[in-house]
């Protein structure tokens, strides 16, 4: 992660630089050099900055105004017919938290990979509850494309620590060692236990989140928003949690683009006759080819949410 420089922007004059680490509305609480929060708005109607940004703000009393957005890395977003929900930006990886109990969805999670892809952003898939042996076991070898095309992938029990310590240490020191000196953006559906793990790496997440909504003076709960907690006084690694998720929109994506975004579908599709092959009926269709071969690389179940996919985006566009 690069260092931010404790200085003024030259071609702002009186502004200084900071880091987006909350965000309620149209107020963020940015975090400048020295460790300081600062709640900052926006000024007029300027694009909104998100957690992860790296801003030019001007101080004001005790609040300030955000004067500019540095150009970022990446953004890791959804979009469904209604609106945009934007979660971070500069990330380096994302990780989908998802539970063996309730059963997951197959298709959120198709959809958080492919939305990953797109912005070029590394996820990580670890699946929760190892405890519940015969769930975990089912959603183990549901997952076993996913380990087939390359996704690195976690088996996660997150408990609270104990008096007695940490009884899954080891899946705690792998998860820590995967995160750190990076920005992660914690990912799931509801229930899947994002603030437990938060609370399970930075005890200090509760308090952390009641100072940033007294600051921001909202009542909100913190999975209503996205927020930056840092993993170590360093301030080199962090976790971001953001809110949990019942759909996920993929409107930002054209139809045609989702083989390219699919590891399993990609590496077939290059062998298609036709450069516009929809992999759905063309004569001559590397995937289809790949699916009529025994055994294939590519489950039955991951075509069948190719298909609705194409089709659901195909439809969004006319």
């Amino acid at each position: 992660m690069s260092k931010r420089e404790p200085r003024a922007a030259a071609s702002l004059p009186g502004t200084l630089t900071g880091l987006v680490v909350a965000g309620f509305g149209r107020h963020v609480l940015v975090e400048t050099e020295d460790g300081k929060r600062v709640i900052c708005h926006p000024r007029g109607k300027k694009g909104q900055a998100l957690v992860g940004d790296n801003v030019r703000w001007l101080p004001s009393q005790d609040e300030g105004t955000i004067e500019k957005v540095d150009e970022r890395s990446n953004v890791f977003y959804r979009q469904d017919e209604m609106r945009t929900k934007s979660f971070a930006a500069n990330l380096d990886q994302v990780l989908i938290l998802i539970a063996a109990e309730p059963e997951f969805s197959e298709s959120q999670l198709t959809r958080a990979l492919i939305a990953a892809e797109a912005a070029r952003i590394k996820p990580i898939i670890a699946l929760n509850k190892s405890d519940l042996t015969e769930p975990f076991g089912r959603g183990w070898t549901k997952l076993a494309p996913y380990r087939n095309m390359g996704y690195e992938m976690l088996s996660l029990a997150i408990k609270p620590k104990t008096d007695t310590g940490d009884a899954n240490q080891a899946q705690t020191d792998t998860l820590m060692a995967l995160i750190q000196g990076k920005k992660t953006l914690v990912l799931g559906p509801s229930g899947a236990g994002k603030s437990s793990l938060t609370n399970l790496l930075i005890p200090q997440a509760k308090i952390l989140t009641a100072e940033i909504s007294q600051a921001l003076n909202s009542g909100k709960h913190t999975t209503t928003s996205t927020t930056l907690y840092w993993v170590d006084a360093a301030r080199s690694t962090a976790l971001i949690d953001s809110p949990g998720f019942q759909e996920f929109g993929l409107n930002h994506i054209e139809p045609m683009q989702l083989a390219n975004l699919m590891p399993d579908f990609k590496r077939h599709a290059q062998n298609c006759k036709f450069y516009n092959c929809t992999h759905l009926h063309e004569p001559g269709c590397g995937v289809i080819n790949e699916i009529k071969s025994l055994p294939s690389s590519i489950s039955a179940a991951r075509y069948r949410l190719y298909g609705e996919l194409f089709e659901d985006l195909s439809q969004t566009r006319y």
